[in-house]
C-alpha cells in the first residue's frame, strides 16, 4: 500500500512542473517507507540480553546447572527474538544515530541512482525522506551548491520534517517542493525548456 494516495502523488508532479518551469533545476522527489528492516538489531539485543541475564541470576546462589543454564539462555533468546519483532518494540530498540544513518546512506544512494549527477550544468537536487526513521534530507548537485548555502536547506527541512512527524508527508512534499523553487528561481532562473529527469514521485 503506498504512502501516498495518487491524487497527493499527482499534486506533488504538478508543483515539480511548476519549479521546473521557472528554474534550470531539475528536481526528483523519493519516499521510502524505511531504511533498513534492522533485523540485526533485534538479534543482537536478544543475544546479549541472553547470554548476561540468566548468568547473573543464577549467579549466587546457583540454582541452574551448567546444561539448564544454557537451556535458559536459548529458552530466553528465542522468546526475546520473537517479541522484539513486535514494529513498535523494534523500532524503540534502534538508536537514533543508526536510524538516520542508514536513511542517509539510502538518500545518497537515491541521489545516483536517480541520475542526479549527470544533469546538464549540475543542477539535480534530490529531496528525500524516510517515513519510517522521520527524515528528511535535501542533497543538491554541485552547480546548486555553489550559488546556494547548505544553511538554505535545513530550514526547509527542518519544517518539512515536523510535517512529517504529524503525519502529513505529501503536504510537507509540496510545501518542500515550492520552499525550495523559491530560491531555486532566484539563483538558476530557467533558460531554457528542459525535463532530464522523471516528475512524479519515486516510491520504495
Amino acid at each position: 500500500m503506498s504512502l501516498i494516495n495518487e491524487q497527493e502523488q499527482q499534486l506533488l508532479t504538478e508543483a515539480i512542473q511548476r519549479v521546473e518551469g521557472q528554474t534550470n533545476a531539475e528536481l526528483v522527489t523519493v519516499l521510502a517507507r524505511q531504511a533498513d528492516d534492522y533485523r540485526y538489531i533485534p538479534l543482537l539485543w536478544a543475544s546479549l540480553l541472553a547470554l548476561l541475564l540468566p548468568g547473573a541470576v543464577n549467579y549466587y546462589p546457583a540454582w541452574l546447572n551448567p546444561h539448564q543454564l544454557i537451556l535458559s539462555q536459548w529458552a530466553l533468546f528465542i522468546g526475546l527474538a520473537l517479541l522484539f519483532q513486535i514494529p513498535a518494540l523494534q523500532y524503540r530498540l534502534i538508536p537514533r544515530q543508526v536510524r538516520f544513518w542508514r536513511a542517509s546512506n539510502l538518500a545518497r544512494r537515491q541521489f545516483l541512482e536517480q541520475n542526479l549527477h549527470h544533469t546538464k550544468g549540475e543542477t539535480g537536487i534530490l529531496i528525500f525522506v524516510s517515513e519510517a526513521e522521520r527524515y528528511v534530507e535535501i542533497l543538491v548537485d554541485r552547480g546548486i551548491s555553489a550559488k546556494i548555502p547548505d544553511a538554505y536547506w535545513q530550514a526547509i527541512v527542518k519544517q518539512f520534517t515536523a510535517q512529517v512527524r504529524s503525519g502529513n508527508t505529501a503536504k510537507g512534499f509540496v510545501e518542500c517542493i515550492e520552499a525550495c523553487g523559491v530560491e531555486l528561481k532566484r539563483q538558476l532562473p530557467a533558460t531554457s525548456e528542459k525535463n532530464e529527469l522523471p516528475n512524479h514521485l519515486v516510491i520504495l
